[in-house]
């Protein structure tokens, strides 16, 4: 198990940037493969983007594919949320989750009920 915590939110304007971070408690590469979801009051966590484990292999959600990008940083520990031209509709608190092992179908990057591990999550608010 590896404890994740997230940084990186805040209040922004539309438009705007602003990029996530995730530390893990250990080094997560060649052994997790992560991902970043985000939830609204009410909804159902809602799936963003993931990576495989060498960092080769991303996924990304149809609503973000394009503004966001994810990677792993150079600190094998580290993994990033870069999020471009944000909108009002991107407010969330915003989650990092890992799994121990590659993504054995396609379809395992996409569901939250794949990763065995989340950070307390980052509120993200974009004004208008």
């Amino acid at each position: 198990q590896v404890r994740l915590v997230e940084s990186g939110g805040g209040l922004v304007q539309a438009g705007d940037s602003l990029r996530l971070s995730c530390a893990a408690s250990e080094r997560t590469s060649s052994r997790y493969s992560m991902g970043w979801f985000r939830q609204t009051p009410g909804k159902e966590r809602e799936f963003l983007a993931a990576i495989s484990w060498n960092g080769e292999i991303t996924y990304y959600a149809d609503s973000v594919e394009g503004r966001f990008s994810i990677y792993r940083g150079a600190a094998k520990n580290t993994m990033y949320l870069q999020m471009n031209t944000l909108k009002p509709e991107d407010s969330a608190v915003y989650y990092c989750a890992a799994r121990e092992g590659i993504f054995l179908i396609r379809s395992q990057a996409y569901s939250r009920d794949s990763y065995t591990d989340w950070g307390q999550g980052t509120q993200v608010t974009v004004s208008s």
